[in-house]
């Protein structure tokens, strides 16, 4: 049996279904919005390769090592983006959650706080997790200041770490939040998400 079973998460009009070959167009619409395969920093699939990044996907959940969600809109069932559980490891019940991004049209509203509020209600309270971890570009200040606000503390940097999508060589930020550090968070993030928007 999987750490990370199929599951279906919604709250707040956002729903997190399982990623599968039926998001393709819905993916390569989502990406459009913004054309975030532009981004240096991001691993968003280029139009042609989204149906390799599903594929890709799909072969990581059944190694055990990924598990990657397509953010939908609830009413609609319009793509928004995707999210994923990776670098799974049950033995020490660590997730890592990431190869996060949203179309332009969603960022910068609920949708991005909402996941990460379901994501890890689902890794603390349902998987049993000890430790939920990120990873980032180190040039990725918008990724960073979001992991920070929702609690997690920085781990250190990992210098030299991958190959960006231009071939630059990157170092990677890491963060984490344990357990213990949870309801604190949860309740930030529940905050967030009830005061009103600017």
């Amino acid at each position: 049996m999987a750490f990370v079973e199929p599951v279906t998460l919604a709250a707040r009009g956002v729903k997190l279904v399982p990623l599968g070959l039926e998001h393709e167009a819905g993916l390569r619409a989502a990406a459009a919005d913004g054309e975030l395969w532009t981004l240096r920093i991001t691993s968003v699939p280029e139009p042609e390769y989204t149906r390799k990044y599903i594929d890709d996907a799909l072969s990581m959940r059944e190694a055990g090592n990924r598990f990657a969600f397509a953010v939908t809109d609830e009413a609609t069932g319009r793509v928004l983006g995707s999210s994923s559980y990776h670098d799974i490891v049950p033995a020490v019940k660590r997730v890592e959650i990431g190869y996060t991004w949203y179309g332009k049209s969603s960022q910068r509203s609920h949708v991005n706080t909402t996941c990460k509020l379901l994501l890890l209600t689902h890794a603390f309270e349902t998987l049993g997790c000890h430790v939920v971890g990120w990873r980032t570009d180190n040039f990725n200040f918008a990724s960073q200041a979001a992991i920070e606000r929702l609690g997690a503390k920085k781990d250190g940097v990992i210098r030299g770490h991958a190959l960006r999508r231009d071939g630059t060589i990157r170092d990677t930020v890491m963060y984490s939040m344990r357990s213990g550090e949870w309801p604190e968070a949860k309740a930030q993030l529940l905050y967030l998400l009830d005061k009103p928007r600017a």
